[in-house]
């Protein structure tokens, strides 16, 4: 196997702020910051989403919009139709 052409692998704090929740998981990812978690220093690297907050991991339903693309154009356009 050649050397030095492989990413660093590495313990990495990954936070998912929709949920305040912390993951230690082995991964080759590179941080420039790092935090203490633990007692212990580690990579760290924020997430929007993980499975503690994704909908369907968690069972919620979340609903953004009451329409969709078609529904908007429809009611943008209607006053056009003969």
């Amino acid at each position: 196997m050649r050397t030095d052409i492989h990413p660093q692998y590495q313990d990495v704090l990954f936070h998912d702020t929709n949920a305040d929740a912390y993951f230690i998981i082995g991964s080759t990812m590179q941080s420039k910051q790092t935090k203490e978690y633990q007692g212990k220093v580690y990579p760290y690297v924020t997430l929007d989403i993980s499975s503690v907050s994704h909908p369907f991991y968690t069972g919620e339903i979340r609903q953004a919009s009451n329409e969709g693309r078609v529904a908007s154009f429809n009611n943008r356009f209607a006053r056009f139709k003969r």
